[in-house]
């Protein structure tokens, strides 16, 4: 962790909030709130990674709290907040962005993955964020950034409710940002293009792959958790103030690559 110089992002000793924190983009989220100077409470099923993670930005001197949390779980949720509301203080921005993913087609995934996948992904989201929500009113206002997925503007498929879960994700974030909005909560969304994290890393072993991936995105790399991390401590922050009911494309421009997929001989590489 490396510690941030000033407070330009007006983040210091305000109780931040991370779902899905163990690993992956909750970590480096977290990361960055560390080093800008807010406390961190790390939220994950992952109980041991979450206390890894909360010794490791300890011991560089950032004020944590780990928080084994089922977010699909209401009682856990809301335990979970009791205990960061003692402990930290109340919570000033959330950021929701633990997830998860069950394969299938439409014509075959199980209900039980089925609705595993939205309890998780959309409606766990809802019960963290009126949850925390609760304590950012008590102190005038906060914000809230919704992970979801380009997978929630272009379906993925094979991926059971996966697509449906983010794409209901996008549309919740904006009705949070009008109806929570004249209290001074913003809530905001955050979609991730490929980008390389723990369960993808496999992938990047075969040869190749990794230059075809790059090869679809106008910034030709396929992203880290850090780049997501930039974008949602940016909106977790005062200095996006203005920011709420917005939703952000983090893809290296993948979304805006669509005809350069469309062959045509002699004009591009990438098709």
């Amino acid at each position: 962790m490396n510690k941030r110089q000033g407070d330009w992002l007006g983040l210091q000793e305000q109780v931040c909030v991370v779902t899905g924190a163990a690993s992956g983009i909750g970590a480096a989220v977290a990361r960055e709130l560390a080093a800008c100077g807010a406390k961190v409470a790390l939220l994950d099923r992952d109980g041991d990674g979450c206390n890894r993670l909360a010794a490791e930005l300890g011991a560089a001197g950032a004020t944590t709290l780990a928080v084994p949390c089922d977010i699909s779980n209401e009682a856990q949720v809301q335990a979970a907040a009791a205990q960061v509301l003692k402990t930290l203080g109340p919570c000033h921005a959330l950021i929701n962005n633990a997830g998860m993913l069950r394969s299938g087609t439409l014509n075959d995934v199980s209900l039980e993955d089925w609705n595993a996948v939205l309890a998780v992904n959309l409606t766990g989201y809802l019960l963290c964020a009126r949850t925390f929500a609760a304590q950012m009113r008590e102190v005038g206002g906060g914000s809230i950034v919704h992970v979801a997925s380009i997978s929630a503007l272009t379906p993925q498929t094979s991926s059971g409710a996966y697509s449906a879960s983010k794409a209901g994700v996008l549309l919740m974030s904006r009705q949070m940002a009008v109806e929570w909005g004249p209290q001074g909560i913003r809530s905001n969304a955050v979609c991730p293009g490929m980008i390389r994290t723990a369960l993808s890393a496999k992938f990047y072993e075969v040869p190749g792959f990794e230059a075809k991936r790059a090869a679809v995105t106008a910034s030709r790399r396929v992203g880290e958790p850090q780049d997501i991390a930039d974008v949602a401590v940016f909106l977790a922050s005062p200095r996006s103030a203005y920011v709420n009911g917005a939703q952000l494309s983090v893809d290296g421009g993948m979304s805006s690559m669509l005809m350069d997929m469309v062959p045509r001989p002699g004009f591009n590489t990438t098709a």
